[in-house]
């Protein structure tokens, strides 16, 4: 998701100055931003929970918008590893809300996820009022760093705006994610594998859709107000098979995604 938006950004606006803020962990590719204009375009190695290195990188840049990509995201690996997704999704956020607080940054835009909401089941989707009922570490950790950039718009008027979407797809993603994983393993001849008794749905957004959808946010959304984006995959299986078809075209064989941060003029890990 943070490599497609800074390659949507630079291609979108002429005018658009991108820093790059990203640990580089075992998701987080430099390759992503590989051909992109180096003149707009700058990197540094840094974790958002190192509160020192954020609050020099915030004095020497001075961002006016932050968008934070930045997050532990595998269910399965919070499963194993919970207290890595509280102090990336939790801790981290708290040390970026105060860094950006601090430098009196003009807009933070936090993206979250709609597992937030938990498990719908056969119901209507929920809408933004719904109440958080987080379903893994993962989820939970999620909401906790949702609640806080709620208490920093609240508490100091910090403006931010939360955006909760769905699963995305699309180039670069890294392939422990079901539709790559499901892609290569299908092209090598392996097992693909069944969550569950198969009987699960979900929600899915093109990466590409999801990065116009955040523009628009970040110039016309309202402050202090979370929004879901999401496409409804709930009418049929036909468009699932579509869904797949289109995610097979955008990523080939060759699938690396970095969910670490980027942003509109600083991202953050």
């Amino acid at each position: 998701m943070g490599s497609n938006f800074v390659r949507y950004l630079l291609s979108a606006r002429a005018d658009a100055e991108v820093l790059v803020y990203d640990k580089f962990t075992y998701a987080g590719r430099r390759e992503n931003l590989l051909g992109l204009d180096e003149g707009r375009l700058k990197v540094v190695q840094g974790d958002i929970c190192d509160a020192s290195t954020l609050e020099r990188v915030f004095v020497e840049y001075e961002p006016e918008v932050v968008v934070n990509f930045a997050a532990e995201t595998h269910v399965d690996r919070s499963i194993k590893d919970p207290l890595s997704f509280v102090k990336t999704n939790v801790e981290g956020v708290a040390v970026l809300l105060e860094t950006a607080r601090r430098r009196e940054v003009d807009l933070i835009v936090h993206i979250s996820t709609d597992e937030v909401y938990g498990d719908v089941g056969d119901g209507e989707p929920v809408d933004e009022s719904a109440a958080f009922r987080p379903s893994s570490p993962y989820s939970a950790s999620k909401a906790g760093g949702d609640l806080l950039c709620q208490a920093y718009w609240r508490t100091y008027g910090l403006p931010i705006r939360i955006v909760r979407p769905s699963n995305n797809y699309g180039p670069y993603q890294y392939p422990e994610k079901f539709i790559p994983k499901t892609i290569i393993r299908a092209l090598l001849g392996l097992p693909i594998p069944v969550y569950g008794d198969g009987s699960q749905r979900r929600d899915w957004l093109f990466v590409e859709d999801f990065c116009r959808g955040l523009e628009v946010i970040i110039e016309k959304g309202k402050n202090g107000t979370p929004i879901i984006c999401r496409v409804s995959m709930r009418s049929g299986t036909s468009k699932w098979w579509k869904t797949c078809y289109a995610c097979w075209a955008a990523l080939g064989t060759s699938c690396a995604l970095s969910l670490r941060g980027r942003g509109t003029t600083a991202g953050t890990r």
